[in-house]
């Protein structure tokens, strides 16, 4: 594994600009404020300490290219997407939109050098699932881990990449990136009957039914997990890390608890770091109406990264 050795401290990095809360018009029913809030939480309960954060710039052109269509990006540059294509990405398109977009995908491929450096890194952002090679949808217009996965197979030693999305929606965008790419594993545990309607294939896809509860859904998680471990044998794992699976969530339909969001997150870091694979975390989603549901899950997960990793 491609898990390193130092003769420093470890150190948890995390990536966080101020643009990832504020690109979007006021009272958006995208939660953003969970964007200031998390690292303040942070901060307040000394799971991370100032030296934890790094600024993430934008992500280069010739990055974007390597993943998403050069026509595409050029429309999403120009602004010059169709108001039907506008429609299903969630957002009102506008240039803050994409510089916010390119920095948080930046975040994540900066956030997996790191990972080869310490063992793990987290995006407080990130998870943009549902981008495309050619199109962006669901509020995702890069695809953040994407792009940092094609990243690390062109200019690191990783060779064999496990894609682990627990967000309650299918990752679509990111099965259609990698449909043919046999380094790259994609792993998706979702809502059956969620958005998307029409789902990708992933290499490992596991729908779930509406209101299931904790214990099936953590068998069938250690289950199908250590499949796909085994499976693809991968050197480095991206992590989605949705909270839109939680039982308060108003778009997710099932029924997991706080706990057992905690101990999903136990479940993959802990393999990953038993099994010394290094891992880059992105947030993904979560709708819960009391903003306090979310951001104290989301806190949980960079608890566990403490805990487990260092």
């Amino acid at each position: 594994m491609l898990f390193m050795q130092q003769t420093v401290i470890f150190m948890l990095k995390i990536a966080w600009h101020a643009c990832y809360a504020h690109p979007l018009p006021e009272g958006h029913r995208f939660p953003m404020e969970k964007y200031t809030l998390i690292p303040e939480q942070l901060l307040y309960e000394g799971i991370a300490k100032e030296e934890n954060f790094f600024v993430p710039t934008a992500i280069k052109e010739d990055l974007i290219t390597t993943t998403h269509e050069v026509s595409y990006w050029h429309k999403l540059k120009n602004l010059s997407l169709t108001h039907s294509e506008i429609r299903a990405t969630g957002f009102p398109l506008s240039q803050a939109l994409i510089d916010r977009e390119r920095i948080i995908a930046q975040g994540t491929v900066q956030g997996a050098l790191f990972a080869l450096q310490y063992g793990i890194a987290m995006n407080i952002a990130g998870g943009t699932h549902h981008a495309f090679t050619y199109k962006g949808e669901g509020f995702c217009l890069l695809n953040d881990i994407a792009l940092a996965a094609n990243y690390l197979l062109s200019h690191t030693p990783v060779q064999r990449i496990l894609i682990v999305d627990l967000d309650v929606h299918q990752g679509n965008g990111t099965a259609q990136i990698f449909q043919h790419n046999s380094q790259v594993f994609t792993f998706s545990m979702h809502g059956e009957k969620n958005y998307p309607f029409r789902k990708e294939i992933s290499d490992i896809d596991i729908p779930l039914p509406d209101g299931i509860t904790d214990k099936p859904y953590l068998d069938l998680l250690e289950k199908h997990l250590w499949q796909a471990l085994e499976t693809h044998q991968p050197d480095f794992l991206f992590y989605q890390a949705g909270v839109d699976i939680l039982e308060t969530d108003k778009l997710g339909r099932l029924a997991i608890s706080r706990q057992g969001c905690l101990a999903r997150d136990k479940l993959v870091l802990g393999l990953c770091a038993k099994l010394r694979i290094p891992v880059q975390v992105s947030m993904g989603g979560g709708y819960s109406p009391k903003i306090n549901d979310i951001v104290q899950a989301h806190v949980n997960t960079f608890r566990v990264a403490q805990e487990v990793f260092f």
